[in-house]
């Protein structure tokens, strides 16, 4: 009896098995799985007046250009994904450094872009008299792939993605940030 529970309950999952194989996300790739990356984007960094940077004489905000190189993994939970990333930006007037880590989470969207959100923590080193200070970041962005702009035989579903988003340092800071995100 205990033969025939067993093989009556292996044939039952081998549907299901085949059927989470063969599960996909919506640019073709596995449902499930591991999908690390790097980028590089460039931006602008601004900081509101009444920040915790303060006020340095002769100048009314902290800002600066910054150019960023970012590593992550995405963790695909079908149409959905949650991820991590790092990022270390070099800054230009009076932003030194920034570094940071966060969490990210969103959808997969179209054949090959995503929409998502992110929170983290993050480091900016100030220069020409602007404090050191760490605080949380949070963002919002969206990457295309080549299928969602008409490319899509030039990479196929991994490869090249652009990148748009924007980010706030404590709520007190504006950061568009755009570039290019490289999947494999």
């Amino acid at each position: 009896m205990k033969k025939f529970l067993f093989a009556a309950a292996l044939a039952a999952a081998l549907p299901s098995a085949a059927f989470a194989q063969e599960e996909t996300a919506p640019d073709g790739t596995p449902a499930f799985g591991v999908e690390p990356y790097v980028g590089v984007l460039g931006g602008w960094h601004s900081f509101d007046r009444g920040s915790e940077f303060g006020s340095v004489p002769g100048e009314t905000v902290m800002s600066g250009a910054i150019l960023s190189g970012v590593a992550g993994i995405n963790v695909p939970l079908g149409p959905v994904f949650v991820g991590v990333e790092g990022n270390a930006t070099k800054g230009w007037a009076d932003i030194d450094w920034e570094y940071g880590v966060k969490g990210r989470f969103g959808a997969r969207a179209g054949d090959s872009g995503m929409i998502f959100a992110s929170a983290g923590y993050q480091w900016v080193n100030g220069k020409q008299g602007w404090p050191n200070r760490k605080d949380w970041m949070y963002g919002v962005g969206v990457e295309v792939g080549p299928k969602d702009i008409g490319l899509g035989g030039i990479t196929g579903n991994s490869g090249i993605r652009l990148r748009f988003q924007t980010e706030t340092y404590d709520f007190d800071s504006f950061r568009p940030t755009a570039g290019v995100i490289f999947h494999f």
